[in-house]
């Protein structure tokens, strides 16, 4: 497909990078010459120097000719606007970013009349992600499927834990009462490992299981991994994205703690966020942490503008004894020195942002005749992706034993879901239509279920 990108900052290069390399012609404008120069060096794309709110600019990035526009600017504003004129000039699809609250209570309307098919607020992404962590702080991550019929959660795998040291095939006669879920990928010192039957779980494995929520929940109080509950949380910075965790968690009866440097926001936060309590100070102040009872809180988010910050004040806060403790890191080389110093769970709103961007690319991506992605996540540092797909009548697969059918070298089928009925396959199952299909890949791009399975 032919895709502009307005906007060559560090989340429009990121996306920039994932589309070139799924095989979409990207159009990239700017107005800055550093950004666009870095793209022209390192990706095969376009560049357009130039103001995308200006309707010659779109013209000579030939909007009429692109299947999609995403505005990623600073500016709502810009976005809003770049959107507007792309489906006026005939794009048929426009995505845009928009990050002001503001903006964002007025979602609805925005999207009917500004005519913007997607609308992504990576700081609202990202809260939410937050949100379920703190509502299960036992797991490093959490994705759901199917409708949130199926959850894929990520843990540490402990020495006591009582599937260490067994084959998977073994556990279901060594250990009577273990609920059965699917061992889908394991994370062994940076190296990804799809799980057989003889594989062994290793104490310090970051492993990802699957299951319906009720197994999963079963799973995990089988372990004793469920008996902490978030009922204190101090956030460290008074951004967007601590504005709208807090606007999350204060309705679960969550207290939320506030730390903000700058004086002006802590007055604003106090009377847009009334039930939290604000902080004015420097939160990187080991005395200031002490002081604000940091050992009592049952987690601490660090969601500062700089990661050194948030590296810093969460490994400070993790040897304080603070059980759930939440890193906000934008980049992917700090990534593996984060998970080395045990802080395993760790968001990126530009990486959740290229994620449900380039779901919604690959869903149009093919024709109406085609599987189309439903999810999208990635896994282990972008190693792995997770994708939900609706199997269709006309699929070749359909009815057909997964015994007598070929799977992509380096994926696995791993939850098919049946009128609410969550299945764990085995070779004698089969695909329906309109079942939900969940696989696990370390192959990139993949737009279509029948990229995955073949007779």
């Amino acid at each position: 497909m032919r895709i502009i990108l307005v906007g060559d900052g560090k989340v429009g290069h990121t996306i920039a990078q994932h589309l070139t390399a799924e095989g979409h012609d990207v159009v990239i404008i700017d107005q800055d010459d550093e950004p666009l120069r870095r793209s022209a060096d390192t990706l095969d794309v376009i560049c357009i120097r130039g103001n995308a709110t200006n309707a010659k600019t779109l013209i000579d990035a030939q909007a009429s000719r692109a299947d999609i526009l995403i505005a990623t600017t600073a500016s709502d504003e810009t976005n809003m606007l770049c959107c507007m004129m792309a489906k006026q000039l005939g794009t048929p699809y426009v995505i845009g970013r928009i990050r002001d609250p503001e903006n964002t209570e007025s979602l609805t309307m925005l999207q009917k009349d500004l005519g913007i098919d997607m609308i992504v607020n990576p700081d609202r992404l990202t809260a939410f992600e937050i949100s379920r962590l703190l509502r299960y702080p036992f797991a490093s991550n959490i994705e759901s499927f199917a409708k949130g019929r199926v959850e894929m959660v990520e843990f540490r795998a402990q020495e006591e834990d009582v599937m260490v040291g067994i084959p998977l095939s073994e556990l279901a006669k060594k250990k009577h009462g273990l609920p059965h879920v699917l061992y889908a990928v394991v994370d062994r010192d940076g190296e990804v490992l799809i799980p057989d039957g003889s594989f062994v779980i290793q104490p310090g494995d970051r492993v990802h299981v699957a299951a319906d929520m009720t197994t999963i929940t079963s799973y995990f109080r089988y372990l004793g991994r469920n008996s902490l509950r978030v009922r204190n949380v101090m956030l460290l910075g008074g951004g967007r994205i601590s504005y709208y965790l807090a606007k999350m968690l204060s309705p679960m009866g969550i207290k939320v703690n506030i730390i903000e440097i700058n004086e002006a926001k802590c007055d604003v936060l106090s009377e847009q966020l009334p039930e939290a309590n604000i902080i004015y100070g420097d939160g990187t102040d080991q005395e200031l942490l002490e002081q604000e009872n940091i050992a009592q809180m049952d987690a601490f988010v660090a969601l500062c503008d700089r990661d050194e910050e948030n590296l810093l004040t969460s490994l400070f806060a993790a040897r304080q004894g603070v059980p759930k403790v939440i890193v906000k890191n934008s980049r992917a080389s700090y990534a593996e020195v984060i998970s080395s110093l045990g802080l395993d769970s760790v968001v990126s709103p530009r990486f959740i942002t290229c994620s449900t961007i380039l779901r919604y690319v690959r869903g149009r991506s093919n024709g109406a005749q085609s599987s189309k992605v439903e999810r999208l996540y990635r896994m282990i540092n972008g190693q792995v992706e997770a994708l939900e797909f609706i199997a269709r009548e006309d699929d070749p697969f359909i009815n057909v034993p997964l015994k007598d059918m070929k799977v992509t070298s380096g994926t696995i089928i791993a939850v098919i879901v049946r009128k609410g009925h969550v299945i764990t396959p085995f070779g004698n199952d089969h695909i329906e239509p309109k079942d939900s299909v969940v696989v696990l890949s370390r192959k990139m791009g993949i737009k279509d279920l029948s990229e995955v399975i073949h007779k």
